[in-house]
Parts: structure tokens; sequence; C-alpha cells
């Protein structure tokens, strides 16, 4: 079993996921305000089909829950995991 960490990097404006110790993929952000916005994902192929991508959404949307903050999720990774997660949808920024 690895041992999989994931931490925010807010100096970076990125959450990283890590296996044993090395990157494996992050979740790149904006943070304005309230609001933050995924631009990018992504997961070394050598961690592909693991699941990784999946746990670092869950954990970087609990957190900007966990915040207070509303998501716009430019990125399209964290667009469908939100789409296909109805319990996240609520962080959504509404449009105006």
């Amino acid at each position: 079993m690895s041992d999989i960490t994931i931490i925010d990097r807010p100096e970076l404006e990125y959450y990283e996921i890590d296996v044993d110790g090395s990157r494996a993929g992050l979740a790149a952000y904006e943070l304005d305000g309230d609001v933050i916005t995924f631009t990018h994902t992504e997961v070394d192929d050598a961690y592909e089909g693991q699941g990784l991508g999946s746990r670092l959404a869950r954990y970087a949307l609990d957190d900007a829950r966990a915040r207070g903050l509303k998501v716009r999720p430019l990125c399209p990774f964290i667009k469908t995991w939100i789409r296909r997660h109805e319990d996240y949808q609520d962080l959504l920024v509404q449009a105006a």
C-alpha cells in the first residue's frame, strides 16, 4: 500500500498529491476573494489509472467547502468531476 498525501501549496497556487514522497500530480488554482478557480489538473503518467485525480479533486473541493469558498472550474477534469458528483455542485459560482 502506498503512502498518499495531499497538501495545499498556496505559495505555488496548487494542491499537490504525493505518493511515497514523490509528487504524483497537482490541481492548480487562482484564488480571488472567496472564489477559487481551478485552472489545470494533472497526474503523472506513472500514476494514471489509480484514482489519484479523483482523490485530489475531492480533497481540494472539500478544502474549498471548509474555507467557505465558491468554485469556478475552468479545468475540464474538475468541471467533469463536479458534474458527476452532485453533492459538490453547490460549490459552483452562480452565473450573474
